[in-house]
């Protein structure tokens, strides 16, 4: 019988989302549940195998080709193993072990930004490129990067770290301890700090009218004209732009595919990015790179774990 169908689990700090995924990209059924990080390790698989045991109920398990799995990183791609990340409790975790023994099913672990990166080549934005590079703009910067058509994972599965290149030298010091790394000055964390340290000074601005205030509330009284906040969001997608020009500018790719919240955003940052890139790019690579948005939104981290399950 002919394998039709794979298993993604797009694992997070609060979600384990699961689906059941046909070879085209199609979600047939899924499952999301708390990931429950408070109670360890053994309890977050156990998560992990409950939504797998829903979405695979119905059909048959010789019709199930492998299960493919998106985590946070630093991971080991290659020997299925999480070494350590902020959001989850694993340490040298052999996450495709305990799954693969359950099932006795090829398992494949990849990092949640390469299987965004691959989900958006499989079955999105980036369909029919040979060379195409993922950026997630939201709480963090991340990347993923198709090249010649397969994955580029680097020796130790973390390349594409894009956030932590430094775009400015002198910068505040961003969470992973160097300073002026490009999430630290363009993500959306960073564009709602820039907004708080306003708010606590004796400047004139709409944006203290929040309690609590989030990168998207920044855009909205940038558009509505607040000069404060204009003056932030120009300032946040200047480094947002310099991030995506140096990823042209070394991989030179087809196309860029720009994801997360930030995005949402809208022509504001695409207009920004262009803007940049015009400037900062040499002028043959720019013109033969699209920049284009994500189009598969919050289902791009399990269709990416699902497209790792199927080109694996």
């Amino acid at each position: 019988m002919k394998k039709k169908y794979v298993v993604g689990v797009d694992l997070g700090g609060t979600k384990i989302y699961t689906a059941l995924v046909d070879l085209e990209g199609n979600v047939v059924k899924e499952k999301i549940v708390k990931t429950e990080v408070e109670k360890g390790d053994k309890a977050i698989v156990c998560n992990i195998k409950s939504t797998i045991d829903y979405v695979i109920k119905d059909v048959e398990k010789e019709e199930i080709k492998a299960i493919g799995i998106g985590a946070p990183g630093p991971l080991d791609a290659r020997k299925g193993i999480i070494v350590e990340t902020p959001n989850l409790p694993f340490k040298n975790f052999p996450l495709t072990d305990k799954i693969e023994n359950h099932y006795n099913l090829p398992v494949y672990l990849d990092n949640d930004a390469n299987a965004a990166a691959l989900a958006e080549h499989s079955f999105g934005a980036g369909v029919n490129t040979l060379n195409m590079v993922y950026i997630t703009v939201s709480t963090g910067i991340g990347g993923g990067a198709i090249l010649n058509g397969k994955i580029y994972r680097g020796t130790t599965s973390n390349a594409l770290e894009v956030g932590h290149n430094t775009v400015k030298p002198d910068g505040p010091r961003c969470g992973c301890g160097n300073k002026g790394c490009g999430e630290r000055m363009a993500s959306g964390t960073a564009i709602a700090k820039r907004a708080i340290e306003a708010i606590n000074t004796n400047v004139k601005t709409s944006l203290k009218n929040y309690n609590s205030i989030t990168s998207k509330d920044v855009f909205e009284e940038a558009k509505k004209g607040d000069v404060v906040a204009k003056d932030i969001i120009d300032e946040a997608l200047e480094y947002l732009g310099i991030i995506v020009s140096n990823v042209a500018n070394t991989f030179d790719p087809d196309m860029i595919v720009i994801g997360g919240g930030v995005s949402n955003a809208g022509d504001v940052v695409f207009e920004k990015i262009e803007e940049v890139m015009n400037g900062r790019c040499l002028p043959i690579i720019c013109e033969n790179c699209i920049v284009k948005k994500a189009k598969l939104g919050g289902k791009s981290g399990v269709l990416g774990a699902a497209a790792l399950a199927i080109t694996e």
